[in-house]
């Protein structure tokens, strides 16, 4: 019954009913869906695992909400980490084909202009990214900033109802990551991640706001 209950308040989540930041209260979920509010907990605690709220001790889980200056912050921490992860990866010469399933996956739900599927799988990418640099530290401290920042990302991609799009040339970008950890190219892979999510940083939330306010004028006009 929780993943059940969580799926459905993750559909809550990213239709735009329960807006980035706002509480989930357990006792008014729990009477709109007919179950004991400790069967809420339970699934606000899967959605907590998988970045699409955050809990503080004490208080009421709310839904995930990034500012763009915190969208900002977590470029560069991601070109930080995930950087040293592209060259620890390339120095250890370690097996890169689940990395390259990865990016096959995004080119097949760019083709049927599936956004959440792609999203799915760019998550996985930089998570296996990150796991090649065979550093469980560094791995657990990826987790922490990807899962919420991808959660993020869904929520304002679905409430915009854009495609894949501007992923187009993101592809070609994961796959000479892939391609430079494959070559042995450690410090070039590390600059070039690097240099990616200054660029990313400076345009992403940008775009996802824009996008954003665009669906919601096109449902209104509808």
């Amino acid at each position: 019954m929780k993943h059940a209950l969580a799926e459905r308040l993750r559909e809550e989540i990213v239709s735009g009913t329960l807006k980035p930041g706002s509480r989930i209260v357990e006792g008014t979920w729990g009477r709109t869906f007919g179950v004991a509010q400790g069967s809420i907990r339970e699934a606000i605690n899967i959605l907590a695992q998988e970045g699409f709220v955050a809990k503080a001790s004490g208080r009421s889980a709310r839904v995930v909400s990034l500012s763009e200056d915190d969208v900002l912050r977590l470029y560069e921490l991601r070109g930080a980490l995930e950087g040293l992860a592209g060259r620890l990866a390339a120095e250890r010469k370690v097996d890169t084909g689940d990395l390259q399933e990865a990016v096959d996956r995004m080119r097949r739900a760019t083709k049927r202009g599936n956004a959440p599927e792609l999203l799915d799988a760019d998550l996985a990418f930089h998570l296996e990214l990150c796991r090649l640099s065979q550093n469980s530290f560094l791995l657990e401290h990826a987790r922490r900033i990807l899962l919420p920042f991808f959660a993020f990302v869904r929520i304002r991609v679905v409430a915009s109802g854009q495609g894949t799009g501007p992923w187009n040339h993101e592809l070609e970008v994961h796959q000479r990551i892939h391609d430079l950890i494959l070559e042995g190219e450690g410090r070039v892979v590390e600059q070039y991640i690097q240099q990616v999510m200054t660029r990313f940083a400076a345009t992403a939330y940008d775009q996802w706001e824009k996008k954003a306010l665009l669906g919601k004028r096109s449902k209104r006009q509808q």
